[in-house]
Order: C-alpha cells, then sequence, then structure tokens
C-alpha cells in the first residue's frame, strides 16, 4: 500500500473497499471505520436513501445504480477525506479520490454457503461465484487503479477480519502521521 503525493492535501485518507457480494465488505468496513476513526459509506444504502438509481435490475435482483449521481452525492466528502467507500464495483470511481482499494476474496464454498444462507437466487448466486472464480473484481482494481494502491486480502474468516482491520488501521495511522 502506497501513498499517494496528489491526496496530501486531505488530512486522512480514503480507501475503497470491494470484493464479490458475501466477501465481507460491509462488515470489515465497519469494524476499521470505528478502529481508524473513518467515516464508513455504503453504496448500496446511499443509493437507496437518495434514490441514486435507474429503476430495479428483477434479474438480478437490485437497483441498476446511477453513477453520475453517485460520484455527484460522494464529490465533497471525498475531496475532505477520511471515508471508507464500500461497494462490488470500482471501475466508475475517478481514481484520485481513493489512496488504498482494497479487495476482499473469499474461498468459492465459503462464499457459495454465504451467498446460499442470504437466499440469493441460483442465477444471482452462480454469477457471483463465477465472479469470484475468476477474480474479476481484482481485475477490475487492477485496470483502474495505480497497482501499487490496490491490494487483495483474504476474507473467509473472522480471523481474517481481524488481522485485515488491524493491518488497515495501522496503514491508516501511518497515513495519517506521515501526511502531516
Amino acid at each position: 500500500m502506497a501513498n499517494n503525493s496528489s491526496s496530501r492535501s486531505r488530512q486522512k485518507p480514503n480507501l475503497l473497499v470491494t470484493g464479490t457480494p458475501g466477501t465481507g465488505k460491509t462488515t470489515m468496513a465497519s469494524a476499521l471505520a470505528e478502529a481508524a476513526q473513518l467515516r464508513h459509506i455504503n453504496v448500496g444504502d446511499l443509493v437507496r436513501a437518495k434514490n441514486l438509481h435507474d429503476g430495479w435490475d428483477d434479474e438480478l435482483d437490485c437497483y441498476v445504480i446511477n453513477e453520475d449521481l453517485v460520484c455527484d452525492e460522494l464529490e465533497d466528502m471525498m475531496t475532505q477525506g477520511g471515508n471508507i467507500v464500500d461497494y462490488h464495483g470500482c471501475d466508475f470511481f475517478p481514481e484520485r479520490w481513493f489512496d488504498c482499494v482494497v479487495v476482499l476474496q473469499t474461498e468459492n464454498s465459503i462464499l457459495y454457503d454465504r451467498l446460499k444462507n442470504r437466499g440469493y437466487s441460483d442465477a444471482k448466486l452462480k454469477n457471483n461465484i463465477e465472479c469470484e472464480v475468476f477474480q474479476m473484481l481484482l481485475e477490475e482494481a487492477k485496470e483502474s487503479y495505480r497497482e501499487e494502491i490496490v491490494v487483495a486480502l483474504k476474507s473467509n474468516s473472522v480471523e481474517d477480519m481481524s488481522h485485515n482491520v488491524e493491518t488497515l488501521t495501522d496503514w491508516v495511522h501511518s497515513w495519517s502521521t506521515t501526511s502531516l
């Protein structure tokens, strides 16, 4: 994880936590926000609360987010810094926003059970497992952001999450002290 010199006008870094649904993004981002004293922004919740979508996708059983509206809504907060953005996609966010992009990855058998327990339809389950098998979100992150800020972290267990939160909290504190 590298520091982004163009973001040095902010006192705290911005992180993106991404990964296939069921990898623990929201749980980890929430724990990290508390530990590192950052703001947690769950994009799915924001889309629902502010109607930043173009309707409902019956096949995928989710809102079709309006990426431009989401970016417009987040711009001022991201400029201030100190945010953890939590979303399963990442290629539409401006690169300048993030100092670290975390891609959570989960073993397929564990992910399958998590998604099945959420009541995902067979089609949605298959789509998300394939996404994880082919590491589509890691590839999307590597194509969308500088390689030195993209980090893949294992997210199979509570122990993994605790380790990830500790590692990232240390990074946030290090980033904040070196930016002063």
